[in-house]
């Protein structure tokens, strides 16, 4: 992309247009049905190691490591299965769509996610999101680090990140400043976590669910100055 857009909108993934707390359960699900309680607990565990090496979430690469531990385990093969084969569209939140279609109607609509470089980008193909954007997708080990690259592919003269997380959305807004508008969306589990709300500066706008998008008028999106609340 070479023309400079006026607004171009940044959408997260993961607990913004994707219900992913939705997926572990179910995935936590399948691990207990195939490896019990204990097998469920120790993937969850290598998960979270992993994830504090890597700095994102590492599905497969947690299923790898499980595995090194459980060598003659043949279960795994189905875990592996459920995992590339999820219904992923089926988990995108009411109103996630339309939430994109709304804002493509006001400027460029971007996907900009945190992942790995197989599992990631087939959730956000999955689920229709790829297509949703016309395959204007960007997915990175840590997005918030990747402005430059973000700017030089999609530059345009405002920016709006769509968020469940206020670390993102404070980081980003530390490095852009006013050509930044913050969007809060107060979904999944770590949009209520204290731990990520504690110390951080309030976004521009917080909405409830990712529906409440639709509704909103260009104005707010791409020019907030303040901290407003929908829902």
């Amino acid at each position: 992309m070479t023309d400079v857009s006026k607004v171009v909108f940044l959408f997260d993934v993961d607990n913004t247009l994707l219900d992913n707390d939705a997926i572990q359960d179910d995935l936590s699900s399948r691990l207990q049905h195939e490896s019990g309680l204990v097998g469920c607990d120790r993937y969850w565990q290598i998960f979270e190691e992993l994830r504090s090496q890597l700095g994102y979430a590492d599905y497969l690469g947690a299923l790898q490591r499980y595995r090194l531990e459980h060598p003659h385990d043949q279960q795994l093969l189905q875990i592996s299965f459920f995992l590339l084969d999820y219904p992923f569209a089926r988990r995108l939140y009411p109103g996630a769509l339309a939430a994109l279609t709304r804002c493509q109607s006001l400027g460029t609509t971007v996907i900009l996610s945190d992942g790995d470089v197989v599992f990631q980008p087939r959730k956000v193909r999955g689920s229709g999101l790829w297509d949703a954007v016309d395959g204007r997708v960007l997915i990175y080990l840590h997005k918030e680090q990747m402005l430059d690259d973000v700017a030089r592919r999609f530059p345009a003269e405002r920016y709006v990140m769509i968020d469940d997380k206020l670390r993102i959305l404070a980081a980003m807004k530390s490095l852009w400043r006013e050509r930044l508008t913050s969007v809060f969306v107060r979904q999944g589990h770590y949009a209520s976590d204290p731990r990520e709300l504690a110390d951080r500066p309030p976004a521009d706008l917080t909405l409830a669910r990712i529906g409440e998008l639709v509704s909103c008028p260009l104005p707010m999106l791409s020019g907030a100055r303040q901290e407003q609340r929908l829902g």
